[in-house]
């Protein structure tokens, strides 16, 4: 018994010291305002408790384009398309709840739907003219809803790596984070700890070209989940409001729509890129060798300008 008394000591001794090592409290939104935001940066607030942080850029007379990052991402993710479209479009960026510095109200539950009707109101509350929209992953779902829910919003839709289709083989490297992520006991851990190395993991099967994944990357990640309540949103993601697309329904899109997909995206296999092509009435597919599931990131240069000269392109 002693020596049990001692084994179960040891344990919990462990488990406490892993827990003071792990844990991640909350960082202040105020601490992280004064870090990322810029002259660009703006703040909307919409009805329901919503305070969306987004970047306006470029010439206001130019034609307009949105752009929507992914799941567990920020507007950062969009900062070389920035450098590369400015010149040519008038770029609006946002952060989702629970992304970013987006202030959302306790308790709010993601989805892709519910996104997109945000996107919406943030539409109207900016009273922006018709706009061409662009979505990596979870942003790429919620881009083709939006075209779906509210089409009088649209003038084009670029779907960057876009969620909406389960993927027919199962990937070869799935991200621990998403493991985790499948059981109740796993979203309350993550809800409370620091998941730097969760996220670094993560990324680095995102992609293919290894070298986009920094240090100062990652503790950006990091630090935009640690903010009030980001955590406990991200946990709520249901995986069944982004991947939901069906045929019957892309097939009313009727804006010109843009489809680019990585070769090598282990999480939205290039399968999904050709059903999307396949389902939207005229629909543009290109996919990039030696590419992942961040395309703007790994690639900004040439994704860029293939987003430009499409949305250039004589009708």
């Amino acid at each position: 018994m002693r020596i049990l008394g001692i084994v179960v000591a040891i344990v919990v001794l462990a488990l406490v010291l892993a827990w003071l090592t792990l844990r991640g409290p909350d960082i202040p939104y105020e601490a992280l305002e004064a870090k990322y935001t810029g002259g660009a940066s703006r703040f909307a607030d919409l009805p329901g408790g919503f305070r969306v942080h987004y970047e306006d850029e470029g010439n206001p007379t130019l034609p307009l384009l949105v752009l929507l990052h992914g799941f567990g991402d920020s507007y950062t993710s969009w900062d070389r398309w920035v450098r590369e479209l400015g010149g040519k479009f008038h770029i609006i960026r946002l952060d989702f709840p629970g992304h970013g510095l987006t202030r959302a109200p306790e308790g709010y539950q993601l989805s892709a739907d519910k996104l997109a009707d945000l996107v919406d109101a943030f539409a109207a509350k900016l009273g922006l003219p018709r706009f061409a929209v662009a979505g990596n992953s979870l942003g790429g779902s919620v881009a083709w809803q939006l075209a779906l829910r509210h089409p009088e919003r649209l003038n084009a839709l670029i779907l960057v790596d876009a969620g909406g289709f389960a993927n027919e083989t199962p990937p070869a490297k799935i991200p621990l984070a998403f493991r985790i992520l499948q059981y109740r006991w796993g979203r309350a851990l993550l809800r409370n700890i620091d998941n730097r190395p969760l996220i670094d993991e993560g990324l680095r099967i995102d992609v293919y070209d290894k070298s986009v994944i920094t240090p100062a990357f990652v503790d950006r990640w990091a630090e935009f989940q640690r903010a009030p309540g980001h955590r406990a949103i991200l946990m709520s993601l249901n995986p069944a409001s982004v991947n939901r697309a069906s045929a019957a329904a892309l097939g009313q899109i009727k804006v010109p729509t843009l489809v680019i997909n990585g070769e090598n995206d282990v999480l939205v296999e290039p399968a999904s890129a050709r059903k999307f092509a396949a389902a939207i009435p005229g629909a543009k597919l290109i996919t990039y060798p030696h590419v992942g599931h961040l395309p703007q990131i790994e690639i900004p240069e040439r994704s860029a300008a293939d987003v430009a000269a499409f949305l250039q392109a004589p009708p």
